[in-house]
């Protein structure tokens, strides 16, 4: 079993797996057969995933219920996340006297070339968000490193005004200079190894992967660019 501790008293914290723990051998779940020989482990299984997910929709419901929200999805690697995120707030409204009015946005981030994050941060879709004044914005992302990009979106989005910008991140990774920009709602905090899967890629692999893995040194060298 993975040694993770539950964090129950503060919800920005997640998940915690620890630096030892070897992951789950890819021998025990399905995936597509073409990355045979391309993943070391499979970190967080689909269904973990899903779990998390549903306790996270419940912590935004009971913080902003009744709040009118925008959801900026931060693409590619926010999409899915994104998606059942939403869905599961959407199924929690339903049955609450507690409602979340959501619209919802696409932007797109890039600062990957092959798995070094580089200095040049490409934001698509996001050149006028004059619409986000006065709005309570809530941002999806797949994955926090360093922080660097994340702290970039925000300023970016603070300078339209809006009322208030809470962030859902399924993932932390424990990165040496990060910065102090972690996510309002936290799935799991991570050892710093490259991810793949559950819309997260390398190179635009392995976002067909349900599972959350950690790529092998072989898979970076077949797919690098």
């Amino acid at each position: 079993m993975a040694e993770v501790v539950a964090q129950t008293d503060r919800r920005t914290e997640g998940i915690v797996i620890k630096d030892d723990w070897p992951g789950y051998s890819l021998d025990l779940f399905n995936y597509p057969a073409h990355y045979c020989g391309d993943l070391d482990c499979v970190i967080i299984p689909h269904g973990v995933i899903m779990d998390r997910t549903e306790r996270l929709a419940r912590n935004i419901m009971d913080d902003l219920g009744d709040h009118d929200i925008v959801v900026l999805c931060v693409l590619k690697g926010g999409y899915q996340f994104c998606a059942d995120l939403v869905e599961r707030i959407k199924a929690l409204s339903r049955n609450s006297s507690h409602t979340i009015p959501m619209r919802v946005h696409f932007i797109r981030l890039r600062s990957y070339l092959n798995d070094q994050s580089t200095k040049d941060l490409h934001i698509l879709g996001a050149e006028d968000l004059s619409f986000l004044a006065g709005k309570n914005v809530l941002i999806i992302e797949g994955i926090v490193g360093t922080g660097k990009t994340m702290e970039t979106l925000l300023k970016h989005v603070q300078a339209f005004r809006p009322k208030m910008i809470k962030v859902a991140g399924l993932l932390v990774k424990r990165v040496q200079h990060s910065l102090a920009c972690v996510p309002d709602y936290v799935g799991f905090e991570i050892p710093d190894r490259f991810v793949v899967g559950y819309a997260l890629d390398y190179n635009e692999y392995f976002r067909d992967l349900n599972h959350i893995c950690v790529i092998s040194e072989s898979g970076k060298k077949k797919y690098k660019v």
